[in-house]
């Protein structure tokens, strides 16, 4: 009698063993989540994309993702421009129906988001960097976000509602704040952080330790650097063309002459006035021989044109070369601490950017470049190494597919998305995934002055209205013109597929309720007056 409860003692207590495992094994499978996003990252300028540019200036750490996890080919935005975006990300809705269309409207905080959803199902959650929305942020447990645009030296970060000047780069000041709430979090739940970057973001500031560090390379500037945008009437009205519509001193740091440290044409002079002694001398001891050299070149005409966009290409680059040393230490970090065994990382950028493409700096326009965003996500022992995408996903997908891989996929049935879990775990084959996606920009009149505009575009084909103060269309076949420079909207020759493209445009716009509000015009007055502010703030160019 006592062997047999003895026995059952023994079974009960194994049972009970196996119970309690089940249950932190069940815990255990919630994932982390770190979502880094930078601001203006192209992904030509990502090495593990392969471009030329990404040759010359690597991004070993970032490529790190893309090696212990999966790299999507085809990623794209559905608005290109920074809010906009960052609220379809935290919602899982187009604009139109989260209601954040252009920068400078306010997002409603009070609609449910990624980080609520999350924060209901027990994970800490918070955010640190760049938020650009125009509220304080809501469903975050902890938020340090930068004080609207932000700064690259010795920024203001809003800490709970109060504003802090940090001094310090801003790259290096996000990724120390995001290791030390990492390091403080409540380990015995799973936690959301999102760690979002103000780099690259105009006007492109390196930290000073790589204020040089492409100034002795030639970086090869697009075959289209000269595009005459024969046929594309929102293309020759654009202001976002480096050699035209770049600020001297702002934006290529140049200064008014040789010998001179007074920066040329720079109507927001914080960006420098905020740096301490110390910097701004390490900072002239690294631009003025170079600026000088520029000066007693007196170049003009293409040759200053190709300076120029040398001049941005090596600032940019040297800017994202810090970005990618943050996103190093974090993954060190979880590494040496054994959080990435069950941590999901993504790095993308808020939309896409041009590197001198069409002659352009910026975004906004469904074009390629502009259009198309990297993702990068690592999750180990789910995700499979090296693995490419070439399915056509968007960042309507990123709540939708968090939230599947936390078990929350309940949660996201009023989103607008699709999980990108059936195509990260090999469930689903890409040709079933989506072979459409919408698209709509809304911010006009504003700076560089891109046209509203939405479109439809399939892995072939790309179809766009633009409106406003223009009536547009545009048609691409991408197989036959990769950068978008011939437009066929009246080559007889595609009329039929043309009238497909339409049809599928006005299905889209119902599935995704699209409604006429969302096609309304820009009063004259205001576009015109906005063309005359543009004009004032450019000045003179350098000849």
């Amino acid at each position: 009698m006592k062997i047999k409860l003895l026995t059952l003692l023994v079974l009960f207590g194994l049972f009970s063993c196996k119970e309690k495992e089940g249950q932190i094994e069940s815990e255990r499978k919630k994932p982390n989540i770190i979502f880094i996003m930078s601001d203006d990252h192209a992904y030509q300028a990502i090495s593990a994309y392969g471009h030329e540019i990404g040759k010359i200036a690597p991004t070993p750490n970032i490529d790190r993702i893309a090696e212990n996890g999966a790299m999507f080919k085809r990623a794209y935005v559905t608005n290109s421009i920074c809010g906009p975006s960052r609220a379809v990300i935290l919602t899982g809705k187009h604009s139109h129906l989260n209601g954040f269309r252009q920068n400078g409207e306010r997002f409603d905080g009070s609609q449910p988001t990624l980080p609520k959803y999350l924060k209901a199902m027990g994970y800490q959650t918070a955010i640190v960097g760049k938020w650009h929305l125009h509220d304080w942020p809501q469903g975050f447990d902890h938020w340090n976000i930068l004080q609207g645009q932000g700064n690259y030296y010795n920024p203001n970060f809003i800490d709970n509602g109060d504003s802090i000047t940090v001094e310090g780069y801003a790259n290096d000041i996000i990724t120390d704040k995001a290791l030390s709430w990492l390091k403080q979090r409540n380990d015995s739940a799973p936690f959301l952080m999102m760690v979002q970057h103000k780099a690259p973001h105009r006007n492109w500031m390196p930290a000073l330790r790589h204020a040089n560090k492409f100034d002795s390379i030639s970086i090869p500037l697009p075959d289209t650097y000269f595009s005459k945008h024969e046929n594309q009437q929102a293309a020759l009205e654009q202001q976002q063309t480096i050699y035209k519509d770049m600020y001297e001193g702002h934006d290529l740091k140049l200064t008014k002459a040789k010998g001179s440290l007074e920066l040329a044409n720079n109507p927001w002079p914080s960006d420098f006035e905020r740096m301490t002694e110390q910097q701004r001398a390490q900072w002239n001891d690294a631009y003025k021989k170079k600026n000088d050299v520029f000066h007693k070149a007196n170049l003009d005409g293409k040759e200053l044109a190709i300076w120029k966009g040398q001049r941005y290409l090596q600032d940019y680059l040297a800017t994202v070369a810090s970005v990618d040393e943050g996103v190093g230490r974090i993954l060190d970090y979880l590494e040496e601490s054994g959080l990435d065994e069950n941590t999901i990382v993504i790095y993308t950028s808020d939309q896409g950017f041009y590197l001198g493409e069409k002659g352009w700096f910026d975004k906004r326009f469904m074009y390629e470049e502009s259009f198309r965003t990297p993702l990068l996500i690592q999750y180990p022992g789910v995700i499979e190494k090296g693995k490419q995408v070439g399915a056509m996903v968007q960042n309507l997908d990123f709540a939708q597919t968090l939230l599947d891989f936390a078990g929350g996929r309940e949660y996201s049935s009023e989103m607008q998305g699709e999980s990108l879990v059936p195509l990260l775990t090999n469930t689903m084959e890409e040709e079933d995934f989506r072979d459409i996606i919408y698209y709509h920009y809304y911010d006009y009149p504003a700076f560089h002055m891109v046209k509203k505009h939405y479109g439809v575009s399939t892995k072939r084909y790309k179809l766009m209205h633009f409106y406003d103060d223009i009536d547009s269309w545009e048609f691409y076949d991408l197989k036959e013109d990769p950068q978008e420079l011939d437009n066929k909207m009246d080559d007889e020759a595609y009329l039929d597929i043309i009238d497909r493209m339409k049809t599928r445009l006005d299905s889209m716009q119902k599935l995704y309720k699209v409604t006429e509000k969302e096609f309304e015009q820009a009063p004259k007055e205001k576009v015109d007056k906005a063309f005359e502010t543009f004009e004032k703030l450019r000045g003179e160019p350098m000849k």
